[in-house]
């Protein structure tokens, strides 16, 4: 059935790539979105760079820490901004998945965030009401570490979300981009599988 509200159509879907840039991975991953139904944004949050997708995750920290955390935040809220209203998915994919969760937690007609290979810290007085809530995430992944995931999990469920987690073991960070060597088949078919669940829910 496609995902649709009775009042303004199919649910939008804001998509945010990782350091590494709009690569082909994140359209694809918008592709099967629109075809269960969404309407899925994908803004290229390097818009403005000389080099917009990296070649190594060093190239893609090299490129994030040249635009800075704030003005991708900001670049991502303007993106955000004409879809509000109508309550939006947020999800990403690694740094996105960071920048996901700031907009999802602070926008109370959120519908959802669903967060591939990345979390983000939550300020001590952020609060949502039930916010759904999925990581998929690489066991281990040194860009997410265990103890920040018990501890991320801990903080989510005190400012109200309801969260689930889904751990890969034996996977790269960035596991569902086929390009990568990351890449796990295997762990990328599931995830999408249970994420397109979820989001079906929402």
């Amino acid at each position: 059935m496609p995902a649709s509200s009775a009042s303004s159509g199919p649910v939008p879907v804001l998509l945010l790539h990782s350091a590494y840039g709009l690569r082909p991975a994140v359209h694809a991953a918008a592709d099967r979105l629109r075809a269960a139904g969404f309407e899925v944004h994908v803004p290229d949050l390097y818009e403005d760079q000389p080099v917009r997708i990296a070649e190594t995750v060093e190239d893609g920290m090299e490129i994030k820490e040249k635009i800075g955390h704030e003005e991708l935040l900001r670049r991502a809220v303007v993106a955000a901004a004409p879809l509000s209203e109508r309550g939006v998915i947020y999800a990403g994919f690694s740094l996105g998945g960071s920048l996901a969760q700031n907009l999802a937690l602070a926008d109370e007609k959120a519908r959802g965030l669903l967060l591939l290979h990345g979390t983000s810290d939550i300020a001590e007085d952020a609060s949502t009401d039930g916010l759904p809530v999925q990581l998929h995430v690489a066991d281990p992944d040194p860009f997410e570490p265990h103890d920040w995931l018990n501890a991320w999990y801990l903080r989510m469920g005190r400012a109200g979300a309801d969260v689930e987690v889904f751990r890969y073991p034996g996977a790269g960070h960035l596991y569902t981009d086929p390009e990568l060597a990351d890449f796990d088949e295997e762990a990328a078919e599931a995830t999408w599988r249970v994420a397109l669940a979820f989001l079906a829910e929402l």
